[in-house]
């Protein structure tokens, strides 16, 4: 079988970025070298704070050309609390790509997974399994760069909600409920806002409800965001697929890795129409960086969206099934408790994580 080749554009990042990076790629390599029908090439691009307090620049033009350019992009962390923009912001080139490529759906899954600690005693919590989708270029993020301070006696800024991108939020929603029915999903699609206090959210859920008619196989609902993080604690594994606003998903999305053990376990992809983005939901994590301990897991879970993405649009199956491969070999190495990440109070690290998942593929 001929390999269909994938030049992926890898951008470790700072802190434990570049560790949980470096475990993946480990894994990917025996990945491949047990598979067939696909292949990857690795593309190494610097980007993040430590280049720009050492050059000015947090992510050249040709590296963003470059990465543009990738059939998909595989990012670790970037950002350190201590270097920041004359502004006061964190260096972010993550933000920088998800607007210059329009990867408007941050699709967020959370699962439990075997032998991990969840913060939820009740028996029903080891049945998590649902999909935070956060809109990634609107909302109240459509204002980084832009707010305004006035006479250093108020601040301003401003929520933007359009019906292009929200039509295409939609619709990628139903679409992955649909995908998802026949790996445990429930069929629903909830619509979180605040469609009773704002004119933007109402508008947001008109179109929603609109989409929503094009697939009636698939139940619709609503939920406001203040009464949904209450029964993300309350009652998680009713939900399926979620789809919100950007802020709003930024901050559930926090709240629901804590369900499962936290941002170690979490992974996330950003995709747009042509490109997209996978890393861990985690960030840098200055105070364990270098030290060996950082857990890869929400990495090589975002490796597993990767490759489910790449054989879905380039129509190579073979990549999907690398993909239930490797998830099937991380949930062996977490179930087996021979290995247990420092988060989940273990004393693993990011080798013997990487390694343990090796062993079952």
């Amino acid at each position: 079988m001929k390999n269909t080749a994938f030049r992926i554009a890898l951008m470790p990042g700072d802190g434990i970025g570049v560790e949980v990076i470096d475990a993946c790629v480990a894994v990917l390599d025996t990945l491949q070298k047990k598979s067939s029908g696909w292949a990857l090439s690795m593309d190494r691009l610097d980007a993040g704070a430590q280049l720009y307090k050492a050059t000015g620049t947090a992510m050249s033009e040709e590296t963003f050309q470059r990465a543009a350019n990738a059939d998909a992009i595989l990012l670790g962390a970037m950002g350190w609390p201590e270097i920041r923009y004359p502004d006061g912001t964190e260096i972010a080139p993550q933000l920088d790509l998800r607007f210059r490529l329009g990867l408007y759906a941050g699709v967020r899954p959370i699962r439990a997974l075997p032998g991990m600690p969840l913060a939820l005693a009740d028996p029903r919590a080891k049945d998590i399994d649902f999909v935070i989708l956060r809109e990634s270029t609107e909302g109240m993020f459509a204002s980084r760069g832009r707010g305004e301070v006035i006479d250093d006696r108020e601040a301003r800024d401003t929520q933007v909600i359009t019906r292009d991108v929200s039509e295409r939020l939609f619709d990628f929603a139903f679409r992955l409920a649909e995908s998802r029915r026949g790996r445990g999903g429930k069929a629903i699609v909830t619509c979180v806002d605040k469609a009773n206090v704002f004119r933007s959210f109402a508008f947001f859920r008109k179109i929603f409800d609109e989409r929503a008619r094009a697939f009636p196989s698939i139940a619709a609902r609503h939920h406001y965001v203040d009464a949904c993080a209450l029964d993300l604690v309350r009652k998680p594994w009713e939900f399926d697929v979620m789809v919100t606003e950007n802020l709003f998903g930024d901050i559930l999305s926090d709240l629901a890795a804590g369900l499962i053990g936290g941002m170690g376990f979490a992974p996330s992809a950003d995709v747009g129409d042509k490109n997209a983005v996978f890393q861990p939901s985690h960030g840098t994590a200055p105070d364990i960086a270098g030290k060996g301990i950082a857990n890869p897991t929400a990495t090589l879970l975002s490796a597993v969206l990767m490759l489910r993405w790449l054989g879905e649009r380039h129509a190579v199956p073979a990549c999907g099934e690398a993909a239930d491969r490797l998830e099937q070999a991380v949930d062996a190495a977490l179930g087996s408790g021979s290995v247990r990440p420092y988060d989940a109070g273990g004393r693993d690290g990011t080798g013997a994580l990487a390694r343990a998942v090796i062993e079952r593929l």
